[in-house]
């Protein structure tokens, strides 16, 4: 068999062809991937999120206790007016908390 130049010229075109077409088979594939990685990504940092929120809302409930007790105390010592106002809103607030009442 005797291989010309057009031989030569198609075999070339076929791999040249078949390179290009792997290339973006392989560039398709790496796309699906890193979007299957986004996606786990974002939940991973939605996860993260919801715990951290969770951790802030407990601390944030600490320190509403721990101001009440402070007014309380401001209040058995006499202190009164805006003491006895502030206690008041605080100890409501957190009831209609409690209950999943808006404020």
């Amino acid at each position: 068999m005797y291989i010309d130049s057009a031989a030569i010229i198609t075999i070339a075109s076929v791999l040249g062809a078949l390179t290009a077409i792997g290339a973006v088979a392989y560039k398709i594939i790496k796309w699906f991937q890193a979007q299957e990685k986004q996606t786990t990504d974002i939940e991973d940092l939605k996860k993260q999120e919801k715990e951290d929120i969770k951790a802030m809302e407990d601390e944030l409930c600490l320190l509403t206790y721990a101001v009440l007790a402070c007014l309380k105390g401001l209040k058995e010592q006499g202190c009164n007016g805006p003491v006895t106002e502030a206690i008041g809103k605080i100890e409501k607030h957190i009831n209609q908390k409690a209950h999943g009442q808006e404020t």
